[in-house]
């Protein structure tokens, strides 16, 4: 049986896609930039807010360097004030995490999106203190899918690599989990597909939160 659980954040846990376009196409519009549509964003996810800038402006067919630091100053404003923007989480996830926590497993979060903002959208969709640990993007731990985020995440607990599960939608995901040497599990209902998932490395992929349960054995 496992003893840990660290998720993802975005496209995991909670469906963000909502307030990322709007904030992405808010910091867009305010440079007479393009707007992009929610499918858009999918695809921009997943490495962190100035990886979505960029994809956004490449996007767009803005290339000048300037105008990155520009639109991404102004998303990283916009975003603070609206993070939790029609922020929810999906079907089945509460229940899922209640069940981990009657089983005694501890739970985490591991994202790309900035530290504060993580905490934030937490804390407001689950709870002061109902996650074990929550970590975001931070300056002194390299973004996913470098492992780091992880292994600190092992310390905190004491255990080891083997009583972890790594769930989440990306590819990216994927590879954090298998970069750090724990079993990983890939998710239909965020932002990404199951042919990603299967190409970076998911042991399992599952349709609903439900169906983890199976995989802590």
């Amino acid at each position: 049986m496992k003893k840990a659980v660290i998720f993802d954040l975005d496209g995991t846990l909670a469906n963000t896609i909502a307030s990322i376009t709007y904030c992405g196409n808010l910091a867009l519009s305010r440079f007479g930039l393009p707007s992009f549509s929610e499918k858009d964003y999918k695809r921009f996810v997943g490495d962190g807010a100035a990886m979505l800038v960029r994809r956004a402006l490449l996007a767009a067919g803005e290339r000048k360097p300037e105008a990155f630091d520009r639109v991404y100053e102004t998303y990283r404003e916009i975003f603070a004030e609206n993070c939790m923007y029609q922020v929810k989480p999906y079907e089945g996830i509460v229940p899922l995490l209640e069940e981990l926590k009657q089983k005694k497993l501890r739970i985490a979060v591991l994202s790309n999106k900035p530290d504060a903002d993580s905490l934030r959208v937490v804390e407001e969709l689950f709870g002061k203190g109902f996650f074990d640990h929550v970590q975001g993007q931070r300056e002194d731990i390299p973004r996913k899918p470098d492992p780091a985020g992880v292994f600190r995440i092992m310390e905190a607990f004491g255990l080891d690599a083997g009583d972890f599960l790594y769930v989440g939608d990306s590819g990216v995901d994927m590879k954090t989990g298998k970069a750090a040497g724990i079993d990983t599990v890939g998710v239909l209902w965020g932002f990404r597909d199951r042919k990603e998932l299967l190409e970076n490395g998911a042991d399992t992929v599952i349709e609903k939160p439900e169906e983890l349960i199976a995989c802590l054995d």
